[in-house]
């Protein structure tokens, strides 16, 4: 179905238009844009009559050439309205509206004869603009040395934050006032190995905050082709944000040519949280381009386990020959670790997917390298085709295919992006010989070449290339230590997943994610595309490996089995270890069924740092699935059921904490109940400290 409505008004202004008020259909979110004496852009945003970005200043600055960031006059002003439906190859939702009205001002620079475009796209849900800087002669080849965009708020507002790290989105968040945003809040012994903080106290985006009269807002961006990522330099005496970029390694940001459109920069508004973690991501994908694949056929969701969580928990280790002489990781007394990349190893894996009807198993640690990583700063380390010699990469890959599972690739850069892009192409012809339809590509350490950032244009521009690349020869992607996602997953739909935060290996061998996490991710991390969070650990404790270990996962089992929901992604890991779930298999059936692309999805309950609740409708089914967490606090709820289909009886396996359940005491106590529920039902939910529940709803045939 697709349906598009456009309406175009055009006004040529003859230098004399210097206001323009664009609404949003439902006429709540309006932008004012103007420009100030000296002819600088300026806009500003109401949400209900209520100001809620005050007057803020727009502009470039550029190397060698005078900024564009005043002395402008409007020489034409273009309105369009647009309603249009379109379905992603894999989603929360069979279809998305893109609706909104756009707002297109033409400026021209007299004093030197150039031209610049501002385009606002205004939503029910918020606010998109770009900068446009169309072909000209005074303008073809140029670099950009910053970008001079100011979000200038109401008021100190409580915000969730990252600090701007260009290589690294791997913290914890931290929730403040803006006037209390402060680095030193910051505990650096956070298990990251790579920190380029950009400046004291900038923030990442996204940035979700909340105003004292309950209305939530985030700061973030879409589309970022050809462009550094954006974080958030912070004035938080006047509650004020401009824009900071990753600078390359000669220093300026941005290399380009026109004709150039950069990065649409968003604010998402609404007085109900469930809006912003439901039509936040939607907006995002709205700004993106369409598919550039013709045949997505091949796209498939996956499930899948693989050697992996039993590095991170000591078991085993990804390097060949260290398994030999390695230490445990309290750096206590020399003990051996098998190589855990092994051709039996594997197969095991494989026989585990295959008995429980996953279709992929990924294997780390297969290729020689590792010894000689160790986190040095080498262009060299890996080659993508060798494997060790206990790994029988054409034994193992024609088990799979007899089991008739799927082998995921695993290529670890090492930050050498050079090295990679060398040998991409020898690399995906093993691939392809062996029959590895995705691959999980890694990006831990300094950036090489070097001077470089994960932020910058450069990596933006590899990442970018790399699921094209991909997607050229049907191959699907999940990226680790990449640049947070801005929706090019609708551009190219094989950019199946993407780690780019804090993950639940660092439950393993650090301080860990503190119970709140899960429920901020759907406010930052998530708005942008989905997570490989790799969830579903049933062995919380890491003493069940090592009795001197203190480390444990933040949650409750029961809320494992909700991150299944309230995570989305297409690609969702199994992530403990085969012999763990067959000692929960009652609980271990929750993750065998539930689905992984949806027709529909429901936010019942959202508040960030505190809970989420997520009701998903399987595709093509008349399945449901629920998930509920919360923070660290106990939480009692109650969610009607009226989503269902009126007349039909439903059986629903709730997966629930245990009446004495508690993450950090008694983290594995659960309980399964089956119930009948149709669509006047009711289900009363009592989720544990760190807890969550798990629901699994089919029609009664």
């Amino acid at each position: 179905m697709k349906k598009l409505t456009t309406t175009i008004f055009t006004l040529f202004a003859l230098g004399l238009l210097h206001a323009q008020t664009i609404e949003s259909p439902s006429k709540e979110v309006k932008v004012n844009f103007e420009l100030t004496k000296n002819g600088q852009p300026s806009y500003s945003v109401t949400y209900k009559g209520k100001e809620i970005v005050k007057p803020s200043t727009l502009g470039i600055t550029l190397r060698d050439k005078e900024a564009l960031d005043n002395g402008f006059k409007v020489v034409n002003y273009t309105t369009k309205s647009v309603n249009d439906t379109w379905q992603p190859v894999l989603g929360e939702y069979k279809n998305i509206q893109d609706l909104h009205n756009e707002g297109k001002i033409e400026l021209i620079q007299p004093a030197t004869n150039r031209q610049i475009n501002v385009t606002f796209k205004v939503f029910d849900g918020g606010v998109a603009f770009r900068y446009e800087i169309p072909q000209q002669e005074k303008l073809n080849h140029f670099s950009i040395t910053a970008e001079k965009t100011q979000f200038n708020l109401t008021g100190d507002h409580t915000a969730f934050w990252l600090p701007a790290d260009y290589d690294s989105q791997e913290y914890v968040y931290t929730k403040t006032k803006i006037s209390g945003i402060d680095h030193s809040l910051i505990d650096m012994g956070n298990g990251i190995s790579l920190k380029s903080i950009a400046k004291p106290d900038a923030v990442q985006t996204p940035l979700q905050m909340k105003t004292a009269d309950n209305i939530y807002l985030n700061i973030f961006e879409a589309a970022v082709v050809n462009y550094p990522v954006m974080h958030l330099a912070t004035n938080k005496s006047t509650y004020q944000f401009e824009s900071i970029l990753a600078p390359s390694a000669v220093g300026d940001v941005a290399f380009l040519q026109t004709p150039f459109n950069t990065p649409w920069r968003t604010i998402m508004v609404s007085d109900d949280a469930r809006n912003i973690v439901s039509q936040g991501p939607q907006m995002i994908l709205n700004l993106n381009e369409p598919s550039k694949i013709k045949d997505t056929s091949w796209i498939k969701p996956m499930k899948y386990v693989g050697i992996w969580w039993e590095m991170h928990v000591g078991v085993s280790t990804w390097d060949r020959k260290g398994s030999q002489n390695a230490q445990n990781q309290l750096g206590q007394e020399a003990i051996k670790f098998p190589h855990g990349a092994t051709t039996q190893n594997t197969k095991r894996y494989i026989d585990f997917a295959a008995k429980n009807g996953f279709n992929g198993v990924l294997v780390e640690g297969w290729n020689t390298g590792w010894e000689d990583w160790a986190g040095n700063w080498k262009d060299e380390v890996f080659d993508f085709t060798t494997p060790y010699d206990d790994f029988d990469i054409k034994s193992i890959a024609d088990y799979a295919k007899g089991k008739n599972v799927s082998m995921i690739m695993h290529h670890e850069t090492s930050g050498s992006v050079s090295n990679y892009e060398r040998r991409f192409d020898r690399a995906m012809e093993v691939m392809k010989k062996y029959n590895y339809p995705a691959v999980k590509t890694g990006y831990v350490g300094r950036i090489i070449p070097r001077g470089e950032f994960h932020d910058g244009q450069r990596m933006v521009n590899h990442f970018n290339w790399t699921a094209e690349r991909f997607a050229e020869n049907k191959i699907l992607l999940n990226s680790h230590e990449s640049h947070r996602p801005t929706g090019y997953q609708r551009t190219y739909p094989n950019y199946i997943a993407a780690e780019a935060a804090r993950g639940n290996e660092f439950n393993a061998w650090s301080y860990g994610n503190p119970p709140a996490h899960e429920t901020i991710l759907p406010f930052m991390r998530m708005l942008g595309g989905p997570m490989d969070y790799t969830p579903g650990i049933f062995e919380i404790k890491m003493s069940h490996y090592d009795p001197n270990k203190k480390e444990q996962v933040h949650t409750t089992l029961a809320k494992q089995l909700a991150l299944y929901v309230t995570i989305y992604s297409p690609l969702q890991m199994a992530a403990d270890l085969p012999e763990n779930y067959e000692r929960y298999a009652d609980a271990f059936q929750f993750i065998k069924d539930v689905a992984l692309d949806w027709d529909d999805s429901k936010y019942l309950e959202a508040e960030p740092g505190e809970y989420l609740t997520v009701a998903r409708k399987a595709k093509g089914t008349q399945n449901w699935f629920i998930g509920a967490i919360t923070n660290e606090n106990a939480r009692k709820s109650s969610i009607k059921l009226d989503f269902l289909t009126p007349g039909v009886k439903y059986e629903a396996i709730v997966y629930a904490d245990a009446k004495d359940a508690h993450w950090e005491k008694n983290p594995k106590a659960y309980q399964i109940k089956k119930i009948k529920v149709d669509a006047k039902s009711t289900l009363k939910l009592d989720l544990a400290a760190g807890g969550g529940t798990a629901i699994s709803i089919v029609p009664i045939k």
